[in-house]
């Protein structure tokens, strides 16, 4: 959590002309151990980077005229190690006309108002200072190992979806993966064959629903010359081709039910039959079956057989989308820039992604799963700047089909009630008044109320004790 960073030793500088926005990050970074000084003009801002090594700027959007910048420019010629962050209005675009100068000295920006937990967390780790709990992510569990050719996840979603992969890959029975459109299912039965004793045969994919009706049954089982207009000579099927191999069929959902009786035979007698022949043809195939719909709601509709999705479904895998698994988002996120990087050889290093940025891709809703964030990777890595060192949110949001409304609010943010608070109160009281609200929607829990209001809770433990001292 981040509220265990301690950022002792480090120096903020604040510079925003609106006080209660101020005076609650000054706090908050207080809170954190951090020294901080905060001003509401340039003037006062500069007189202090004059004299003081300051190694966190945070400016609001609004006072970051051109003079400022420039002063901020040989400020960080001067200090290297120092951040500056500004501080914006609820509108990332805001950002994307600047000076693209200005663009190259920014490591980041956030929206008011700041969730100060997460600053206090970029922070703390662009200058090492790990929280004092915590797992370490380097600890790279046998299966993840295993699976890494064919895909990159460290969610705990993930993993249990694939605890039993290599169980299920060794047992050569029949398997249905389940899961939306972009989740990964043919990745996951690419990875289910190689780790099978099959994986020396062929891995065959079919998609069912891409496949008109008319020509599904000779593209699964093949036809002998002339068994129809157009048969002019004879054709293998993805059965035979998939001989001592593993044979994909992508969408089984969009079978037609005519179709689905014969591959439930084939299924139970191991054996095909070419569309215009009576010779029966063995065939030794693993069959993995994957679908987005709900199988079990459609055979009750009466649009897929029972039988054979009991025949299917002798072992499951379900993959969770990508917006339950956030955790993954940032190394699948890198993994695809970097390619697409690679393959438009870009020279090395690479821009990498600022903590604002993961941060918006992670509450994004991704309805197209990872097949969309590959794709939107791919966007942002053609079109940004060739000067450019990070990815900010402006360069992202622009390739966001559903920036509207796809983007979730924070969780915090989902479930506070509000409170008013009369025009004249006084700062202190305003503030009472907040925390004692918070602690009535948590129930009286300390550390979710520091957490929603963005405040350690050593912070937290002092106001209330001040309260109780007065």
């Amino acid at each position: 959590m981040s509220e265990e960073y301690n950022l002792q030793g480090l120096s903020i500088l604040i510079i925003d002309n609106d006080t209660f926005s101020s005076a609650s990050i000054s706090e908050a970074m207080r809170g954190f151990n951090a020294t901080v000084y905060s001003v509401e003009t340039v003037k006062k801002a500069a007189d202090i980077l004059s004299r003081e090594h300051v190694q966190v700027i945070l400016v609001a959007l609004q006072l970051a005229d051109e003079k400022f910048l420039n002063m901020i420019k040989q400020y960080k010629v001067k200090h290297a190690d120092s951040l500056f962050f500004l501080l914006t209005e609820q509108n990332y675009s805001l950002v994307e006309p600047m000076d693209d100068a200005v663009k190259r000295i920014l490591n980041d920006y956030f929206q008011k108002p700041l969730d100060a937990a997460r600053f206090a967390e970029v922070v703390g780790t662009s200058f090492g200072r790990p929280p004092s709990t915590g797992t370490s992510l380097s600890i790279v569990e046998p299966i993840i190992s295993r699976a890494k050719p064919y895909f990159l996840f460290r969610s705990y979603q993930m993993r249990a979806a694939l605890a039993n992969l290599p169980e299920i890959s060794s047992s050569g029975q029949t398997v249905l993966i389940s899961g939306e459109t972009g989740t990964g299912k043919e990745l996951v039965a690419r990875a289910v064959h190689m780790l099978s004793t099959r994986s020396d045969g062929p891995f065959v994919p079919v998609n069912c629903g891409a496949i008109p009706e008319s020509l599904i049954e000779s593209e699964l089982f093949g036809h002998e010359k002339g068994a129809f207009t157009g048969a002019h000579k004879r054709r293998i099927g993805k059965f035979e081709t998939a001989h001592k191999g593993t044979l994909f069929l992508d969408e089984i959902g969009d079978m037609p039910m005519s179709l689905q009786v014969r591959l439930l035979r084939v299924l139970e007698d191991k054996k095909i039959y070419r569309v215009g022949s009576e010779k029966r043809i063995p065939v030794d195939v693993r069959v993995i079956a994957a679908t987005r719909i709900d199988l079990e709601s459609a055979v009750r509709n009466n649009l897929f057989r029972e039988d054979l999705y009991y025949r299917l479904n002798v072992l499951r895998i379900h993959l969770p989308p990508l917006r339950d698994r956030p955790d993954d988002i940032p190394i699948l996120a890198l993994h695809f820039l970097e390619r697409a990087f690679d393959e438009m050889a870009r020279p090395q290093p690479y821009p990498s992604f600022s903590p604002e940025t993961l941060h918006l891709m992670q509450r994004y809703l991704w309805k197209g799963n990872v097949r969309e964030l590959r794709n939107v990777m791919t966007r942002v890595a053609t079109l940004l700047p060739n000067d450019a060192h990070f990815v900010f949110p402006h360069h992202i949001m622009p390739h966001l089909e559903d920036r509207e409304t796809g983007v979730v609010a924070d969780e915090a943010l989902q479930s506070r009630e509000g409170i008013f608070i009369p025009t004249g109160t006084d700062l202190a009281q305003a503030q009472d008044m907040l925390i004692q609200e918070t602690l009535r929607q948590t129930g009286g829990n300390r550390t979710k109320a520091a957490s929603l209001l963005g405040i350690s809770i050593r912070t937290l433990r002092r106001k209330l004790n001040r309260d109780r001292n007065n």
